[in-house]
This record gives structure tokens, sequence and C-alpha cells, in this order.
């Protein structure tokens, strides 16, 4: 007996169609029976941390690194990667360089080709003796259960699910039973090779996220680390793998499919050969980023640097004070004085930050938003969410930039959920400011990111960095998005740069009328805490 989806019609032992409410009634039967299921006990995983610092060095990785550390020491070395296929061939070849460890953690992870390819990458280094430790987010890890139960028996390969779903075909349900637990979710992101290097940032992983589709494309960004900044992130792992919400993959979910390694090594070969993987087997071939790390002639910027993270406890919902990273960003980056660029997918500011923003623009300070248009969001409740605020923050002399679709091809991005759109849009999570500090990481300015999910960043004294960061809005920023502007009556319009110069629009541009209609009602609500 099994339930298959055809061409939008459910299915049912021999193709008889099954009414939808006979499909809601047995997955609210699946939920209640599973609701009833407490989660397994913590009590018999394994106890594992990072490299230390004397066993780290010793790696090829360290051997590379010191020599570049002690000449800048107490700074970390700093490379922004924009390029997705760079970015996501510096994974593959950061595991491929590690001799000792990898610890990778993730909000999202899809089984598609780049999914499946980093999935090879891991398990390649698991079979030199490598200790992978892979730490998912549940809420993520949609369609590749069979492939994590499968590379958890590896010897070197363990895989832990936060704050996991016991129901495992009908995740959305359990919303419905556990919803102060399953609505905090870890959306931290970082990849660390050997204790010596590590990559965090805005990206999951996906090929939206590395450019693999033409239809969607995550507008991104994040960084190659080393020095001791590195380290922080590795202690961090550790706390979150032995946190109170990371449970063994294999008491979550049953045996699928997939029952041995081979049977993965087959599939990940099948992915390789195909058609779309050809790019990003070239991008690996072309990608001098890792070789030059291991040759000491990487161009870095070295800078001091902070990590800035959310107590693992957060996912369970016992954090308050200076253990949340929106209190730590706030002690680190100081007031401003002169000017903040932000650059933010999700731009929630609510009662709250559009107070905050605004007393700072009336103060003087120029601030500057990036996020994106309604065209482009995947989630258009939070849209919603920050359109309400837009014109109490442009009165009060706020500038707001959003950024167009960039994709001329439309295709719908699953991963949004039930609420996505097929628009390619941005993703990246940065800001600067005073032109000397900036942040990079995880965390969007939206209610979610403060109160509910785990998050993760740098924050860097770097002019230089901070430069960059302001650039994006001092220059070439037409092409690419709206700004929002207030006219004389008070209404709202954004303008572009076409081809014969500005274009006006009056409405929300490229949308159409039930889409905005559904901002305007969703806007109504009282989610802005969830959003």
């Amino acid at each position: 007996m099994g339930i298959a989806e055809s061409g939008g019609t459910t299915k049912f032992w021999q193709g008889r169609a099954v009414p939808l409410v006979l499909v809601v009634l047995v997955g609210l039967f699946a939920g209640l029976t599973t609701g009833c299921r407490s989660l397994p006990s913590l009590d018999d995983r394994t106890v594992s941390s990072a490299l230390t610092d004397d066993e780290a060095r010793m790696t090829q990785l360290g051997l590379a690194i010191e020599p570049l550390t002690v000449l800048h020491p107490g700074k970390s070395g700093i490379r922004l990667m924009e390029n997705p296929r760079e970015a996501f061939a510096a994974r593959v070849l950061l595991a491929a360089a590690t001799q000792r460890t990898l610890d990778v953690e993730y909000y999202i992870w899809h089984g598609d080709v780049t999914g499946t390819l980093l999935l090879e990458a891991l398990h390649n280094a698991a079979d030199r003796g490598v200790r992978v430790r892979l730490l998912l987010d549940d809420n993520g890890t949609r369609g590749i259960d069979s492939e994590l139960v499968t590379l958890n028996q590896h010897e070197n390969f363990e895989v832990r699910l936060f704050n996991p779903f016991r129901n495992r075909n009908l995740k959305p349900l359990g919303f419905a039973f556990e919803f102060s637990r399953l609505n905090r979710r870890m959306h931290n992101k970082s990849f660390t090779a050997d204790n010596q290097a590590t990559i965090i940032g805005g990206r999951n992983v996906g090929d939206e996220y590395f450019g693999a589709t033409a239809g969607i494309l995550k507008v991104d960004l994040d960084l190659l680390a080393i020095g001791p900044v590195v380290q922080d992130v590795s202690r961090d792992f550790d706390r979150y793998w032995a946190s109170g919400s990371a449970y063994p993959v294999d008491g979550i979910v049953p045996a699928r499919k997939m029952e041995d390694l081979e049977s993965f090594r087959s599939q990940a070969a099948a992915v390789r050969r195909g058609v779309e993987a050809q790019e990003y087997i070239a991008a690996l071939r072309n990608s001098t980023l890792v070789a030059a790390l291991l040759e000491g002639s990487s161009a870095l910027i070295w800078a001091e640097t902070t990590m800035v993270t959310d107590a693992p406890e957060k996912g369970l919902g016992k954090v308050k004070g200076e253990a949340l990273l929106t209190n730590q960003l706030t002690e680190i980056l100081g007031e401003p004085k002169r000017h903040v660029e932000l650059v933010s997918p999700y731009f929630v500011p609510a009662r709250g930050g559009t107070r905050l923003f605004s007393e700072m623009a009336e103060s003087g300070i120029e601030l500057r938003v990036l996020t994106n248009a309604l065209e482009a969001t995947d989630v258009i409740s939070v849209h919603a969410g920050y359109a309400k605020r837009r014109k109490d923050l442009l009165e009060a002399g706020v500038r707001l930039f959003e950024m167009r679709h960039l994709s001329p091809q439309v295709d719908r991005n699953v991963s949004a959920g039930p609420f996505g759109s097929s628009a390619s849009s941005l993703h990246a999570k940065t800001f600067a400011v005073d032109g000397e500090r900036a942040f990079i990481g995880s965390f969007n300015f939206d209610p979610r990111s403060i109160n509910l999910n785990t998050e993760l960043g740098f924050v860097i004294d770097s002019p230089e960095l901070a430069q960059q960061i302001a650039d994006v809005f001092d220059g070439g920023i037409s092409s690419d998005v709206y700004e929002v502007l207030l006219d004389e009556k008070g209404k709202l319009y954004w303008i572009e740069q076409g081809d014969g110069g500005l274009i006006r629009h009056d409405k929300e541009p490229n949308t159409g009328f039930w889409k905005r209609s559904a901002v305007f009602w969703i806007s109504l609500l009282p989610i802005d805490w969830m959003l």
C-alpha cells in the first residue's frame, strides 16, 4: 500500500483517486499517533569534540595556514565568496583537503545535483578516514532521509537532526501538535575542515543557492575564514552537536529503500555523470581557491573577527539576555555614528525595529536597506510584514531599495513552502556600520531570527570589507533594483533605471492584483512575531 503524487492527483492502490478529505483524515490520524510518541532518549549519544589546536596544526591545512596566522597575530583571514560556483567548489575542495575532521551544519540540504555532490564529497572524506559530523535542521531535509540514514552507517560518518519531526511523511502536521518546539529552527550555516578553515554565511545547500538552475537563483554571500575565529566556530559546533535538540538520525528515521553505502555510491555516480552536473565538475577543475590556501598564496582580508551566535538552547526556548546573538551584535557594533548599509532578504522590522530605524535616520544617520521586491520574494507573508512598515520608514528618512526578479525563466521554488513564489531573489545577509565594521552570516532582520531561530555570523573590523558592502549602494545598484519613494501626497512609488532613463511605477512592479491583495490581507494579521 502506498501513496504517490501523479500529475497533481493523489492516487491510492491501483490508481483509484482518493478524496482530499480522506487524505487529510489519514494525515491527521498519523499526526495524532505520532504526536503521542516521545522523542528518543539522548543518553546513549556518542561524545565527540573538535580537534585540539595541536592536532589541527599537524594537518596539511594546519601546516599551510599557521605561517599566515603568525604574520597576522590576533587576526583572521577572510575571503568573500559571491560567485555561487566558486562557493560550491570551495566546499567540495575543502572537504577533499581535509585529513582529520569535517564539522558541517546547515538549515536546508536538498537532494538535488549540488546537494548530492556535496554529500558525496563528505562520504569520500569519511572513506579516507576523516571523521564527519553532519548536523541538519530537520525542517530542511525533505526527501533525503534515506541518504542520511545510509551515510550514518559509515563508521566515520555521523548525522544528527536538530528539533526533528516524528512524522517523516507529513512533517507539516507536526506543527499542529508540537508547535512551540518545531517553530524553533537551527538557521546556522558552517562548513569547518580540521578546525583550520571554515565557510559561513547565507547559503544553504541546494541548486538554487549555487546557481545550478535556470529559473531560480539565490543572490547570496558567504566567506572562507582561517585563523582564530575558526576555533570559535568549532567550539560552537560542539555546543550544538551536544545540545538537547540534536538527535542521532537513526533514532528518528526508519530504514528506507537505500540499504547500503554502495547504493549511495551508485546514485551519486549517476548524478555526477548527468548533464546538470558538468558545470559543477568544471568548477571544481577551475577553482584555485583551496589550492592557493594550501600554497599560502590566497588573497585574504586580515582583520579582527568576532563570531556572534545564539546559544543552542534557543531551540528549546530557554535562552535570554547575553546568550542571544542580537545582544552580542549590539555590544560589539556599538552605536552607529554616520551611516549603516543593510542587506536582508527577509526584512521585517516590526513596530520596535521601525521605531529604532526611524530614530536613527531622524538623528542624522544615513540608513540604506536592500531587500527583496514583491516580484522577487519567495515568501509573500514576510513581504507583507515589511510592506506595512515602508511608509513609516521612508517618512523618517530611511532609504529603501528592493531587488528585482533577476531570472528570465520562471520555476517555482519548492523550498519556500506553500507560499513560495517563482522569483529569483536576494538571499545574502550582511550589513556595514560607519565604513568600519561589517557583519556577514545567517541572521535576517526579522522577528524569527531575533526570537525563534538560532543564527551564526561574523563581525569583521575591516574598512575594506565595509566599503565593499557600501559600494553595492553607491554604484551599479540601479540596474538591478527599485528605489522606493514617497510622492507629495505620501503615496509609495518605485523607480528603476531603464534603457531610456528612469521608469516610474505607482504599484508594486511586475505583480498582479491578486498577489498585491494577498500581501494587503496578510499584513493585517497579527503574525509579525513568527515571520
